[in-house]
């Protein structure tokens, strides 16, 4: 069966996984940088960003990159929200915005983009975005089709993790909880409660100071 995986979405102690004010200069609102600090400097992330300097090296090793490095595994699609693909919200203004990452995104494989507000495919390196208005069943069932065989990676951002775990349709849930308090900004757990009876739940904290939380499904996902 095909899964539906989300990887890497940090959250912090309070349960925001984005800040508050998101806009083209500050990605993840009043949060800064500091919910991804655990993951900038893995190998992996280096890897996949073309961002090794004198700093980084070729990145670092050990809990956090061994979580990070399963992101892309088996993967042949992916799911996002429109404020993942950028900062923009409305109708689209115009069509010259091409995402957060540049002429080469990291996803080489087709992504699904949940938006109010459609607009045609876009192709930019080896990632094709399709702009569509689903609810999360039909939008999992487009990014099966698209997978060829592969499992669906769920990239967020919170509102969109939310809703597909409402909808009882996450098989892998990798929550990192990065201890900072933002209080303000996007939660991920509301209206979820008793989620935690779905699934088997692991916990490794890392040297970091994260701790790392993986959600398996412990039956089979409903209708599947």
């Amino acid at each position: 069966m095909v899964k539906l995986r989300v990887h890497n979405l940090a959250v912090s102690l309070d349960g925001f996984a984005t800040g508050e004010g998101q806009a083209l200069e500050t990605p993840f609102g009043h949060a800064g940088g500091r919910l991804m600090e655990w993951f900038l400097p893995t190998q992996a992330f280096v890897e996949m960003s073309g961002h090794e300097d004198e700093a980084l090296g070729a990145g670092t090793t050990g809990v956090d990159n061994a979580f990070a490095a399963a992101t892309g595994r088996g993967i042949g699609a992916e799911i996002m929200g429109r404020r993942k693909f950028g900062p923009q919200q409305g109708p689209w203004e115009d069509e010259s915005w091409r995402g957060w990452w540049g002429e080469e995104p990291p996803f080489h494989s087709p992504v699904v983009v949940l938006t109010h507000h459609e607009r045609p495919e876009l192709e930019v390196g080896e990632t094709t975005f399709l702009f569509r208005s689903l609810p999360p069943v039909e939008a999992l069932e487009l990014a099966t089709e698209l997978a060829g065989g592969l499992d669906v990676r769920l990239g967020g951002g919170a509102t969109v993790v939310r809703d597909f775990l409402a909808a009882d349709l996450v098989d892998h849930l990798h929550i990192v909880v990065v201890p900072i308090v933002l209080g303000r900004g996007v939660r991920v757990w509301d209206g979820l409660e008793g989620l935690e009876e779905r699934f088997d739940v692991e916990v490794t904290a890392s040297p970091s100071g994260v701790v790392h939380y993986v959600f398996s499904r412990s039956g089979s996902r409903p209708g599947a």
